[in-house]
C-alpha cells in the first residue's frame, strides 16, 4: 500500500482501537496484531510485515527530526524490491502531532513525498499503547530497560520472522541503518534465514 490517505478518525488512539493483543513478544504472533490502516481499516501486521525486513516507526509533523522523513523514505526507495518496507505510525504521545490523521499524512506526503505506508495516529507510550508497541519495547527495550519510545521517531528494525533485530534512537539518522538492512536482507538472496544484527553499536543507538 502505497502513501496511504489517513482517514478514519481523529482520535488519539489511532491504531490502538479495536486491536487484539496476542499477549507474544515477538515471532510468529506479532504477525496477527491489527493495525488500523490510514482508511480506517483493520489489518493485521503480517499482511505488511510477514516475510520483509520491516522498520517500524512512530513519527510527528512537528518534531525537530520530522526531517527524517525524507531519509525514511529514501530507504524505502532503495531497499523495497529486496523484501524491505517502511511502517509509520503517526503519533501525538509527545504533543507535536497534527489534530487529526488525515493532517498527519498529508503533510509527510507532500512535504516528504512519502509513499510508504502510514497508519492513523497512534498511542505508543503509557498503558494504552498500541499492542505492536508494547510487543516490540518488550521484545527490545531501550536504555535502562525502557519499553515504550522514548521520544519521535524511535525505529525497530524487524526481521522477516516477526523478531526485533535492532532498536534505533530517534536522533539516529536513516541513512545509518542501511548496514543492518543490507545484513537482514542479505541471507533472503542465497534462501538462509535470517540470523538478525549485531548490536555493536546498541549503546549509542538504543534509547
Amino acid at each position: 500500500m502505497a502513501a496511504t490517505a489517513a482517514a478514519g478518525g481523529s482520535g488519539g488512539g489511532g491504531a490502538g482501537t479495536g486491536v487484539a493483543s496476542t499477549g507474544g513478544s515477538g515471532g510468529p504472533a506479532i504477525f496477527d496484531i491489527e493495525c488500523r490502516d490510514a482508511m480506517g481499516k483493520g489489518h493485521t501486521f503480517g499482511e505488511y510485515a510477514r516475510g520483509k525486513v520491516t522498520l517500524v516507526v512512530n513519527t510527528a509533523s512537528g518534531c525537530g527530526f520530522t526531517p527524517q522523513f525524507a531519509g525514511l523514505q529514501e530507504l524505502y526507495d532503495e531497499y523495497k524490491d529486496r523484501g524491505f518496507t517502511v511502517l509509520a505510525f503517526p503519533s501525538n504521545d509527545f504533543k507535536q502531532e497534527l489534530d487529526t490523521d488525515a493532517a498527519a499524512h498529508d503533510f509527510a506526503c507532500t512535504r516528504y513525498k512519502t509513499t510508504f505506508p502510514m497508519f492513523a495516529r497512534t498511542t505508543v507510550t503509557g498503558a494504552s499503547a498500541h499492542p505492536l508497541f508494547k510487543t516490540l519495547g518488550k521484545e527490545k527495550p531501550g536504555l535502562m530497560g525502557r519499553e515504550a519510545p522514548f521520544w519521535n521517531f524511535q525505529k525497530f528494525l524487524v526481521g522477516p520472522d516477526g523478531h526485533v533485530i535492532e532498536r534505533f534512537a530517534p536522533k539516529t539518522n536513516p541513512a545509518e541503518l542501511k548496514k543492518d538492512i543490507e545484513a537482514a536482507l542479505a541471507p533472503r538472496s542465497v534462501g538462509l534465514p535470517s540470523t538478525g544484527v549485531a548490536a555493536s553499536v546498541s549503546t549509542l543507538t538504543s534509547d
